[in-house]
């Protein structure tokens, strides 16, 4: 079931790269009265959503936006989220501090952080636009969300590398929703048992693209046994930006 999925992933996103060679990798506004583009329809002979799935892992796939409208939010995003600066860019990995290779910054309800990589991040209040992204995940899943990780890759070198999220102050069991604008980038999972020399089984990566205007959405156990990482693609040369919508709960400081 995940190779049938994986290729109908694939398949997707040539057929997004082939409708975004026609027009800039910066949307232009849509003509006309400026009224917000309805809600297309997923594309027809597609399922609405494909199942991922292998041993430990449990997603499931769809485009959540058609083009046009999937092209004005990204407008918007690019204009009104402010990533942040200075310090907050910096990760702790092994005993070292080390500047994140992309712009990052968390949206949420008040009272709520989310501490990564030695770095506790408190939320930017919730703008229309990424309301308007969450409302959509929603009315599509069912699943309610009050927080959101945006990462910005200006262009194929930037990246993130393998890592879970299985942060404490998410929900127990909670999905993670994952929205994708932009240009079309491999998303890979390895299993934890997988991973570098001390492995102690084979098995194989899962290899995604996620298209413009996409939802992933990771299930349970997806992060408990899988690591998941955007590798550098240095032949992309137009930004993607991608949203995680999380279910936190408020950790008592100590």
């Amino acid at each position: 079931a995940a190779h049938s999925s994986v290729l109908g992933a694939r398949g997707f996103c040539k057929r997004r790269r082939s409708e975004r060679s026609s027009h800039p990798s910066t949307p232009k506004p849509a003509r006309g009265s400026g009224k917000r583009p309805r809600p297309e329809e997923h594309p027809p002979g597609q399922p609405r959503w494909q199942e991922i799935r292998a041993e430990g892992l449990s997603c499931d796939y769809r485009l959540l936006f058609g083009k046009a409208e999937a092209d004005e939010i990204l407008q918007q995003l690019e204009e009104q989220v402010e990533y942040f600066e200075g310090e907050m860019t910096k990760v702790h990995v092994f005993g070292k501090w080390h500047h994140i290779p992309r712009k990052q910054v968390t949206y949420g309800d008040p009272d709520l952080t989310y501490t990564y990589s030695g770095v506790t991040f408190s939320p930017k209040p919730w703008i229309p636009v990424l309301n308007r992204i969450r409302e959509r995940v929603t009315s599509d899943t069912g699943h309610t969300f009050n927080f959101v990780v945006i990462n910005r890759y200006k262009d194929g070198e930037d990246h993130i590398g393998e890592h879970r999220d299985d942060e404490r102050e998410l929900v127990p069991r909670s999905p993670i929703a994952s929205v994708s604008f932009g240009a079309c980038r491999d998303f890979v999972f390895r299993h934890c048992a997988s991973r570098g020399k001390n492995a102690t089984c084979r098995i194989k990566p899962i290899k995604l693209q996620l298209a413009h205007g996409s939802l992933l959405m990771m299930k349970y156990p997806t992060n408990v046994y899988w690591y998941h990482s955007l590798p550098p693609r240095k032949r992309v040369l137009a930004p993607r930006v991608n949203l995680t919508f999380r279910k936190l709960m408020a950790i008592a400081k100590k």
